[in-house]
């Protein structure tokens, strides 16, 4: 069986897919559409005036061309996956769509942030992570997948009471300083990340306040390797994950938790709803955070049963979106 992947893959999750596949003797290949980026200056500049004076990315036009003639190297697929199909126009998914006998997209964003309506008839299964998008237009539900491998607390160490890295949003970065001062008057110790283009503000304003010793809170431009990734979490007693504006689904947060047997604290709503949710393990914020204090991070965490807990593993995941038993 041949199976692609096409993606822009921008946190490095999606390997992991074709990793699972691989092992399974399934011929998998991954193209990464975030891989193509500018050969130099002059390309980049030239794009700025052609997004700008004719309202053209060539960035994109040049991606979705790799694209097609990474699967025309590659030749006919039995499956290919295509998570989330903003990346590319009509005429594109028109040529992808006969590259495959089964065409079939995940889409990790809701159609509030992203609408992507218009290309949705070229799939043949769509799945989706949002709970009311999947109630509104019949998706097939899935959420996303524990890729790490298990590692159970008593192998650990942690130094930290709470670590967090997330993308630049406004509404996160309101929260996370609510959360800071909180955490920083009931005596934890944390870490929190915040990647993006507009930290830069926040990098330059750093420089001219004092921060106090037990608060890391570090904005940068520059993304953390998503394979360093781990060991900030392994030194850590408690993951926090908080939705962006709109978002309904779970994200990668908690199934990196779960496989670490970490605690959340979160302000999703929906985690509630889950089989493996557990109050002692899973903190759900309210609208103060007043419920945030000291005690959740003394009690120890309670380990999801193992039934539960295969039932998000990254094996199970691909069985359900490619249709496999589990001799392939």
């Amino acid at each position: 069986m041949k199976i692609c992947i096409i993606s822009y893959d921008f946190w490095d999750y999606d390997k992991y897919i074709v990793q699972t596949l691989c092992k399974r003797g399934i011929e998998a290949h991954h193209i990464k559409i975030s891989s193509v980026t500018h050969s130099n200056f002059n390309e980049r500049a030239v794009n700025a005036l052609s997004k700008t004076f004719l309202n053209k990315n060539l960035k994109k036009e040049k991606r979705q061309r790799y694209v097609l003639e990474s699967l025309e190297k590659l030749g006919h697929q039995d499956q290919i996956l295509v998570l989330n199909p903003d990346t590319f126009d009509i005429a594109t998914l028109e040529k992808i769509r006969k590259y495959t006998d089964r065409l079939i997209t995940y889409l990790y964003d809701n159609l509030e942030r992203v609408p992507v309506e218009g290309r949705l008839h070229f799939f043949d299964k769509i799945f989706s992570f949002d709970i009311s998008d999947v109630e509104k237009h019949s998706f097939e539900k899935i959420t996303n997948y524990i890729y790490l491998p298990y590692l159970p607390k008593e192998k650990q160490n942690p130094q930290m009471d709470l670590f967090y890295i997330t993308s630049y949003d406004n509404r996160r970065v309101s929260l996370i300083k609510q959360l800071a001062k909180k955490l920083i008057n009931i005596g934890m110790k944390f870490q929190i990340m915040v990647i993006g283009k507009k930290s830069w503000k926040h990098q330059l304003r750093n420089l001219f306040i004092k921060v106090p010793e037990n608060l890391f809170l570090i904005f940068s431009i520059k993304k953390i390797p998503h394979d360093d990734l781990p060991k900030y979490y392994k030194n850590s007693k408690v993951l926090l994950d908080l939705m962006r504006e709109g978002q309904y689904g779970l994200s990668f947060r908690i199934f990196e938790a779960m496989s670490l047997e970490k605690k959340i604290i979160t302000d999703n709503e929906a985690i509630r709803s889950y089989d493996f949710y557990n109050p002692n393990n899973i903190l759900i914020l309210n609208e103060n955070i007043s419920n945030l204090d000291k005690t959740f991070f003394e009690t120890p965490y309670q380990t999801v049963p193992k039934e539960i807990y295969y039932r998000y593993t990254l094996d199970c995941w691909v069985n359900k979106v490619f249709e496999l038993d589990h001799n392939n």
